[in-house]
């Protein structure tokens, strides 16, 4: 019995000195990490505090958003409203029109600590970084190294320039392939099919130094090889989704590679993308669209040289704000070698293009696209079509418009000749909310279940 006191005794005492100096090592070590971050914590407890709000799972709370008596008032999805966003509008269209990645919020949500970043009052305060530049050294380090982790482009032996988004690279990439003093300004064309933006952005700065000159067929068999002709090339294309390549060729002839949506998440990737100039978008990548980051890989020095003199002059560089959240975010993705965000991107856009392929496959009136699989370097398979946007056309030829028949059934997608098409077109948006998705499907399946001879699933 005596024994088993001391052994008792004994017992206790070792368990009761592990617990002594693990209350020591959390004191020593943990304990001076809390001391550290003291300054952070009300700002943490703040971010926290709006996060958790669900809003019914049909919205969010934002630390830039509306406070109403001291507290964060939910911002509601398209179609929901209410101080939770619980109330459901059955009126409400389906709105397919933008191209808002918000179909990847899930991913970042569930990477909630991961991606979270916490700003000191005085970060980067100067208009440069310490070598002088407008760049982070580490973000591009990260930016290169997610390429060959995508297999998506070639970066060795290129010169990379931050924009605030792409949009911004698309108008620097043209001023920099123009020539400046000529008799005549570069002109700048696209194949139809193409993303508005090329003509907007063109005609709206008026430059003497270029001009939008409209669809590239029309330059296919010219004998003036003495113009200057700037090609934009978008693959996949936007709005159809299609890989492209350039149609022009010649001394005088210049591309720009539109490659926003060049991710395995919307396309097989066959090879890297190897062209001379081309731009890529953290939108389309991560989600991330009101972070407003892009960036271009330049083969030459001086089309890269003029370049960031455009960038200079609009800008002085990209927020180093932005330009700090995009690094983590890129560091989160790297974390899995971007398998697991670009396996819950192609899993959500694959299922979306499977549904409505689905519920089109029973229409006599409506068709989408026909995308071939092909063979994809990132995930090393053959795999099918999972694109950004569907470009839906109304077969019939008294449906001239057929923005107006989807309109009638209380959907809004955006118009062919927005992409200097045919009318009987309409881009439909894949890319938004889980929310806005479902509605989607709902309409179109209500549309097409009233046709003649249409049987419902």
């Amino acid at each position: 019995m005596e024994k088993f006191q001391r052994s008792k005794y004994y017992s206790v005492c070792l368990v009761s000195s592990i617990i002594l100096n693990l209350f020591f090592f959390i004191n020593l070590y943990v304990g001076d990490k809390w001391k550290e971050l003291s300054w952070s914590h009300r700002a943490a407890a703040e971010a926290e505090a709006v996060a958790s709000l669900s809003c019914s799972g049909h919205g969010r709370a934002y630390l830039d958003g509306l406070f109403l008596d001291g507290k964060p008032v939910c911002e509601c999805n398209t179609c929901f409203g209410g101080p939770d966003c619980s109330e459901f509008s059955p009126g409400c269209p389906a709105d397919a029109n933008s191209g808002d990645p918000l179909f990847l919020e899930p991913f970042w949500m569930q990477h909630a600590a991961s991606s979270a970043i916490l700003v000191a009052g005085w970060h980067r305060m100067s208009y440069i970084f310490s070598d002088h530049s407008y760049i982070s050294q580490e973000l591009e380090k990260h930016v290169r190294k997610f390429h060959a982790i995508a297999r998506n482009a070639v970066t060795a032996g290129r010169y990379i320039v931050f924009g605030s988004g792409s949009t911004q690279l698309l108008n620097a990439a043209v001023y920099a392939l123009s020539q400046e003093n000529s008799s005549s300004p570069a002109r700048v064309v696209a194949s139809i099919p193409y993303y508005p933006f090329y003509k907007i952005q063109t005609d709206y700065f008026r430059s003497v130094d270029f001009e939008f000159q409209g669809d590239t067929s029309s330059w296919k068999n010219t004998s003036d090889v003495s113009e200057n002709v700037i090609e934009f090339v978008t693959s996949p294309n936007n709005p159809d989704g299609q890989l492209k390549k350039a149609v022009l060729q010649g001394p005088s002839v210049k591309t720009i590679h539109d490659h926003a949506y060049y991710w395995p998440h919307f396309t097989a990737i066959p090879t890297p993308a190897d062209e001379d100039l081309m731009i890529f978008t953290i939108s389309k990548l991560t989600g991330h669209a009101g972070s407003r980051f892009g960036w271009a890989l330049i083969k030459n020095e001086a089309v890269y040289q003029r370049m960031l003199v455009y960038m200079s002059m609009s800008e002085m560089g990209v927020s180093r704000d932005t330009q700090l959240r995009t690094l983590k975010l890129l560091k989160v993705v790297l974390e899995g070698e971007g398998r697991e965000i670009f396996d819950f991107a192609f899993k959500t856009m694959r299922s979306r293009w499977e549904k409505l392929s689905q519920t089109l496959s029973m229409s006599k009136r409506f068709s989408i696209q026909n995308i071939a699989p092909q063979y994809c370097t990132f995930f090393q398979k053959v795999r099918g079509p999972s694109p950004a946007f569907a470009w839906l056309k109304c077969e019939k030829e008294e449906d001239k418009d057929c923005s107006t028949v989807l309109r009638a059934a209380n959907i809004i997608g955006r118009e062919g000749s927005m992409f200097t098409a045919d009318n009987h077109y309409v881009r439909l948006s894949l890319l938004k909310s889980q929310d806005d998705f479902d509605l989607l499907l709902h309409r179109l399946n209500k549309l097409v279940s009233g046709e003649d001879g249409v049987k419902t699933m």
